[in-house]
């Protein structure tokens, strides 16, 4: 009796031992309460090594769960990940508003350039319209150009609309007559935001938000994927631009083909000629967040969306380009220049502006008459001056950006 004690004993102890181990070998649960919930929450007891993910978006105020959604209390791994939103990616279009919406966040309002979501939904990135509308049109199942169909339902939530779209059906290419159509549908779905990228490095982005907003090849190559900038190079617009075309005879994309020797040869695709400027800059330093995120309303092709030309930095010869001195009241510019910080934007700058008002915080007017411009990306200065009073001997009505191509494209 006394040999079965002493070895249930020793078994016990033994237990408690091995229990003991186990548990030194268990992360020390680690609580974070954010200021924006109140509520702790233990994600960082497994993830404390992983990066903020912007500056804007501090770990102390927002936390983990209200974007990621998840277990906030749960210790286990599996539990704690079983009602994430998005996998890895709450900015993908089917939880963004779950995870990113909200008045105080990106669902607010125009007036407040808090309407982030709302813009994107109806964005041509996100709707793909017009390529939809250009292919059915070309095989005669829609009369115009005119947007009928988006990649889903999609309705534009203001008061009213500025392009008469108040709302888009689905595309179902099952439902299209013409079997070009239906291929169309199967073989060229890829680029929009909401679609999964094709397999490669040249096409790796994300979905939703992110597929802006997280640079691929400085994250993806180094197995992070936690960021979120507003510092997008245009590396990151040709994970979907300039990666080769669609052939309209057989419905299939034909990837490039060319070597990308140097910054032009891979900026642009090998069918056209472009200014220094065009890629020297990246595509953010010319082309506005309303061209390239949407303005809300719903539109039937990105021609209809883009407006900067030459002539909003460099005028014509006739006029000077917009300007713009920045008072107080410019919260946007002083937004903007805060979420990418490649200029001090103080009250009293003169800033150049676009045909809609808007400010192009990164530029400035120099005392000499000439203008300043900072890369967004590269921090580069670029300091250029306007076409009037030059020698210019392009037709005073001829002043739009084809015709300034005519001399300045670089020959490659």
């Amino acid at each position: 009796m006394r040999k079965l004690i002493v070895l249930a004993s020793g078994f016990l102890l033994l237990a408690l031992a091995l229990a003991g181990w186990m548990n030194s070998r268990q992360p020390q649960a680690l609580a974070v309460i954010p200021s924006m919930t109140g509520q702790p929450e233990y994600c960082l007891t497994c993830h404390a090594d992983l990066p903020e993910i912007s500056s804007s978006h501090p770990l102390k105020i927002f936390g983990c769960v209200l974007c990621h959604g998840g277990e906030r209390l749960a210790l286990d791994a599996d539990l704690a990940h079983s009602s994430m939103r998005g996998g890895k990616n709450p900015s993908d279009l089917a939880v963004v508003e779950q995870s990113c919406g909200g008045g105080k966040c990106h669902s607010g309002t125009a007036t407040d350039n808090l309407d982030h979501i709302q813009r994107v939904m109806t964005s041509i990135q996100s709707t793909y319209a017009g390529a939809i509308a250009n292919i059915r049109f070309t095989f005669g199942a829609q009369p115009d150009l005119t947007a009928r169909f988006s990649i889903q339902v999609v309705t534009d939530n203001q008061v009213t609309t500025k392009t008469g779209l108040p709302s888009l059906k689905a595309f179902n290419p099952a439902q299209e007559a013409n079997p070009l159509i239906q291929k169309f549908g199967q073989e060229c779905l890829t680029c929009h935001i909401n679609a999964t990228p094709r397999d490669g490095m040249q096409f790796a982005r994300l979905t939703g938000c992110a597929a802006c907003h997280t640079p691929a090849l400085n994250s993806f190559a180094k197995g992070q994927v936690h960021h979120l900038t507003t510092v997008i190079s245009y590396s990151q617009c040709n994970t979907c631009h300039n990666r080769g075309n669609y052939d309209l005879r057989s419905m299939s994309f034909v990837e490039r083909s060319d070597q990308l020797t140097d910054r032009l040869h891979d900026y642009y695709q090998p069918i056209a000629q472009f200014t220094r400027c065009e890629y020297t800059l990246d595509c953010v330093d010319c082309h506005t967040r309303s061209e390239a995120m949407g303005d809300g309303d719903l539109h039937s092709s990105k021609k209809d969306i883009q407006y900067i030309q030459c002539k909003t930095c460099h005028g014509t010869l006739t006029e000077l380009p917009q300007t713009h001195t920045i008072t107080e009241a410019d919260r946007l510019a002083f937004k903007l220049a805060f979420l990418n910080p490649v200029v001090q934007l103080k009250v009293g700058d003169t800033v150049l502006l676009t045909e809609k008002g808007e400010p192009l915080w990164n530029t400035r007017v120099l005392a000499d008459g000439t203008y300043e411009m900072i890369g967004k990306v590269t921090n580069q200065k670029f300091n250029f001056r306007p076409v009037k009073g030059t020698t210019c001997k392009q037709k005073v009505d001829q002043q739009g950006s084809q015709y300034c191509h005519q001399c300045h494209s670089v020959q490659r």
